[in-house]
Formats: C-alpha cells, sequence, structure tokens
C-alpha cells in the first residue's frame, strides 16, 4: 500500500509540471503569434497627414501695467496741507495735485532777502573803500613822479587800492551767492505746490491730508501717487531664454486675461529686454528669462479717458461686447505668434518619435571555434545615431519613416521633408509609439472615431 502511495504521488507531481509547462507554452505561443500563424498584432491608431497652417506659438504669462506710467515723488519735506483728488480720478496736465506746508520755505525766504540786502550794503563799503584807495594812489603816483615821496610809501598805496578793488569783487560775488540762494528757497517755495505733469488717471494714491512727507532733490522722496494713461496697457511677460530667440518684436499675439474668461485680445510686441532675470543663480533650479512687454491692441479703459467720456456710458444694446476695464497688476497669459507657415504637411505632435539607427546597423562578428565550441558574438556601434521618425500604416505592416521637421503649434507639427499628404500615419498610442513599435511589425488600426461610431 506504501509502494502505491508513493507512486500515485510522483504521478501528480509529474502530471502538474506537465500542465504547467502546456500553460506557459500556449501562452508564449499566444504572444509570438504561433497559434494565427503569424506574429502578434499591435493595435495602433492613426490619422492622415494633411495640408495645414501652422503657427508656432510662444506662451508666457505675466501681469498687465500702464505702458506710460509717472510716479510723482516730493522734492521738499512737510506736511501735506492740501489733496486734492482720489485714487481712480482723472487729472489733465497742470492740474493741482496737493499742497505742502510752505511756512518754512517762507521764511527761508525772508531770512535770504535779508542777507542780500546785508550784502549789497557791504558792496556799497567796498566800493566807498575802493574809491578812497583809487584817489590816494593817483595822488601818491603824481608825487612820486615828482620825487616827493618814497618808492615804499607809493608801493603801499598802489597795493591798498588793488585790494580794496579786491574787496569790492568779492562784494559782488557774494551778492550773486545770496541771490542763487534766494531763488533756490524761491524754487523749493513753489514745489510745494505739486501739479499734474501730464494727463492720465490715478492709479495709486499712497498719503493721505496732514501726513508728513521726504523729499530731496538728489535722491528720491516719499512715493505719493502714481499718474497713469490707463487708455495704453501693456502685459509684461517672462520669457524663457530658450524661446526669446524666437520672438521678435511688432509679432502678434493672443491674450487671455483671468478677470474676463472666454474672452480673448489682441496684442503686439512692442520691447524685448536685453539683459535676462536670472533666478535661483548657481544652483540646479536657475531659471534665466527676458523681460517682454506686450502692447494691448484691443480698445480697453475707454470711461478713464476724459472725464465728458466716463459722463456718457455707452448704451446697453442686445449683442453689445462692452470694452474691458484692465486694472493694473492683473494676471494675464500670452501667446505669441512667432512663426507661420502656409499648406505645409503636417501630423500630430505625437506622430514624431526618435529611433536609434546605430541599433540597426550592428554588425554579427565573425564566428571562431574554440575547443570545438563555436562562439558568436555581436558588436553594436559605439555611437548612437537618434533620428526623428514616423510610422506609417503600409496595409497592416508599419514601415518606419525618417522625417524632418519645422515648426509646430499645440497639436500639430510641419513635416519638411519625407512624408507626403496623405499618407496614414500612426498616432498612438503612446507606449506602442514610443516603446514597442518597430519597422515591420503587424499592426491593428482601431481609431477612436471607428469606436465612437460603433458605439453609437
Amino acid at each position: 500500500m506504501a509502494k502505491k502511495k508513493s507512486l500515485t504521488k510522483k504521478l501528480l507531481k509529474i502530471l502538474g509540471v506537465m500542465i504547467l509547462l502546456v500553460v506557459v507554452l500556449g501562452i508564449t505561443a499566444n504572444m509570438m503569434g504561433w497559434l494565427d500563424g503569424g506574429p502578434a498584432e499591435k493595435t495602433v491608431e492613426t490619422e492622415a497627414a494633411e495640408l495645414r497652417t501652422i503657427t508656432q506659438l510662444v506662451s508666457a504669462s505675466g501681469r498687465i501695467q500702464p505702458e506710460v506710467e509717472v510716479v510723482i515723488r516730493p522734492d521738499v519735506s512737510g506736511e501735506i496741507i492740501e489733496l486734492n483728488v482720489r485714487e481712480g480720478d482723472f487729472v489733465r496736465e497742470g492740474d493741482l495735485l496737493l499742497r505742502i506746508k510752505p511756512d518754512l520755505y517762507e521764511a527761508r525766504i525772508d531770512e535770504l532777502n535779508a542777507v542780500l540786502l546785508t550784502q549789497k550794503s557791504r558792496m556799497e563799503q567796498a566800493r566807498a573803500a575802493m574809491l578812497q584807495s583809487e584817489v590816494e594812489f593817483r595822488k601818491n603816483r603824481q608825487l612820486h613822479d615828482r620825487e616827493l615821496i618814497s618808492e615804499l610809501e607809493y608801493l603801499r598805496s598802489e597795493n591798498d587800492y588793488e585790494a580794496q578793488k579786491a574787496n569790492f569783487r568779492a562784494a559782488e560775488y557774494q551778492i550773486e551767492s545770496a541771490r542763487a540762494q534766494l531763488r533756490q528757497a524761491e524754487e523749493e517755495l513753489q514745489q510745494t505746490v505739486i501739479r499734474a505733469p501730464k494727463n492720465g488717471t490715478i492709479s495709486k494714491l499712497a498719503v493721505e491730508r496732514g501726513e508728513r512727507v521726504l523729499g530731496q532733490a538728489q535722491t528720491a522722496g516719499t512715493e505719493i501717487m502714481r499718474i497713469a494713461r490707463m487708455e495704453q496697457m501693456e502685459v509684461r511677460v517672462d520669457v524663457n531664454e530658450n524661446d526669446i530667440v524666437n520672438v521678435s518684436v511688432n509679432d502678434t499675439t493672443d491674450i487671455e486675461i483671468d478677470a474676463y474668461p472666454n474672452r480673448v485680445f489682441e496684442g503686439m510686441v512692442t520691447e524685448i529686454a536685453n539683459s535676462a532675470e536670472v533666478t535661483g543663480s548657481g544652483s540646479a533650479d536657475q531659471v534665466t528669462n527676458y523681460m517682454v512687454k506686450i502692447r494691448v491692441l484691443t480698445p480697453h479703459n475707454l470711461g478713464m479717458t476724459s472725464d465728458l467720456i466716463a459722463e456718457q456710458p455707452l448704451e446697453e444694446s442686445p449683442g453689445t461686447v462692452f470694452n474691458p476695464n484692465f486694472k493694473p497688476g492683473m494676471s494675464a497669459t500670452v501667446d505669441i505668434r512667432t512663426n507661420t507657415v502656409f499648406d505645409a504637411v503636417s501630423v500630430p505632435i505625437q506622430a514624431v518619435t526618435v529611433r536609434d539607427f546605430a541599433r540597426d546597423r550592428s554588425a554579427v562578428s565573425d564566428t571562431t571555434s574554440t575547443n570545438g565550441e563555436e562562439t558568436r558574438t555581436r558588436r553594436s556601434s559605439s555611437r548612437e545615431d537618434f533620428r526623428r521618425v514616423v510610422f506609417v500604416n503600409d496595409n497592416g505592416i508599419a514601415k518606419r519613416v525618417e522625417v524632418e521637421t519645422g515648426i509646430s503649434d499645440n497639436s500639430y507639427i510641419e513635416v519638411v521633408k519625407g512624408l507626403e499628404d496623405g499618407a496614414e500615419v500612426i498616432t498612438g498610442s503612446y507606449r506602442v509609439l514610443s516603446r514597442e513599435l518597430n519597422d515591420g511589425d503587424a499592426i491593428r488600426v482601431q481609431n477612436r472615431q471607428t469606436m465612437a461610431r460603433r458605439g453609437n
């Protein structure tokens, strides 16, 4: 009985191993295509290459700012005793904005006027002394010519006369200095009254009546307010160094502003910075950007150009699209049209992949014999040769085609060389295209559109 049980166990083990081998061979045969007589087909998606107009875009984000914005800072210090504007008011050139308390500057002018009068009096004294010394000098010269006085006395009178003339000239210069100080004091008194330097809107008001401000002619004083041309707004964006080479002045743009969803505004590049703005310098996260200024061409902020327009708002009518009111600091996204090609053979971007052609050129070395045993070695190229390719459906077979590409937009890429219009190009899936698909593989087309129609 014991022998029969052991024999049964051995038979069961052998049967289990045989079943496992059959399952493994079945799975392998199915994957290799042995069961249906050929290699396994790869399921792919295709799309026809077509002639399209492709516009290359450079996308960037930034903020809206006025093209022209003047920062008002005082040249003199003092207390604000009059403030005639509020933030958002429209002002014209020459309008009174505010006054700074002038008492100190008026007192300074009175002081300098007294100094000027004192200097004039001293000049008259110097003039009288000079005339007196001149008379003595002329008299001593006549006496010296007659040899009635000594040479030393004559020279002393001459030197005294020259000294008095110098004192008189110094008095004149002191008067000019006092007049200059007086003019400066009068200018400072005028600077206590601040007027609008140009037409615009008060975009920022940083002070209130009663506050004290600091101001000097040599350094920047307290920022009081800003005046901006609100009807001339621009978007300032940072463009990466890899894209800035494609951007040019006068390139047209599409502008999307977060505050106005589902609307696209027109713009134009007006200025490109020559100096870079580097963040994270010296680290792995270093980023180099260039500021680009884009003028908003779509009419905007028309109610901020004058009081007359503000008093006459646009009448509402069905289908009317109102002009937007942009405010400084609003977030915006910009698509810059850098280049456009017409009637270009194009395919979806995902259809273009990269393959190493050096792997296909790998050669098998000569067979050598060692101790009666053959050893076959494979040598591959030490240099990689990556090229851009697309795969074309050639009657159920994937055919690899090397291509030369041009510009691209968000969806399609231009094929400059290697592909003709109408070719059925394999576009997916990404896993199949990037890793699995090879030249000559059998494929089965299953497009999403076909599946959708079948579902309906």
